[in-house]
């Protein structure tokens, strides 16, 4: 690489999903070797990084389906950037199913999904194999 220059750049961003708005410094390195070519390497905080356009997470609550505002349109609109900072989630407890009774007077869940699922591919099967099996075997006799 022979030729080049570094640039700063700002990108705003806001998370589709939570709605969080926030701006990420990137220093571009512009560079040509001696036939032409040219890239660009993006750095943030001094390290290498994917463009912003290509794998930025939201740090609030780490989607991927973001938008970019043009560049210095949070500095026109300060007032999108007084969101809150990003939390954590409520930590809910989850219990485990074998700790969760079934209402008395009916069978657990697993047995009438059993039910529910398995009658009528029972009576589906029964007949494809009276319709395909028995019943040619009965009209040839």
């Amino acid at each position: 690489m022979r030729d080049g220059f570094e640039s700063r750049e700002s990108w705003p961003f806001e998370c589709l999903r939570c709605l969080y708005v926030w701006e990420e410094d990137y220093l571009v390195r512009h560079l040509a070797d001696e036939h032409g070519n040219e890239v660009e390497i993006w750095l943030s905080c001094g390290v290498p990084v994917q463009p912003p356009w290509s794998g930025t997470s939201c740090p609030a609550c780490g989607a991927y389906h973001l938008t970019s505002f043009p560049s210095g349109y949070l500095a026109r609109h300060p007032e999108l950037l007084a969101a809150p900072e990003p939390r954590a989630l409520a930590k809910v407890p989850i219990l485990p199913i074998k700790d969760i009774e079934p209402p008395a007077g009916r069978p657990p869940l697993q047995r009438r999904l059993l039910i529910a699922l398995g009658l009528p591919l029972a009576a589906f099967a029964g007949y494809e194999l009276y319709q395909y099996v028995v019943a040619p075997a009965i009209h040839h006799h």
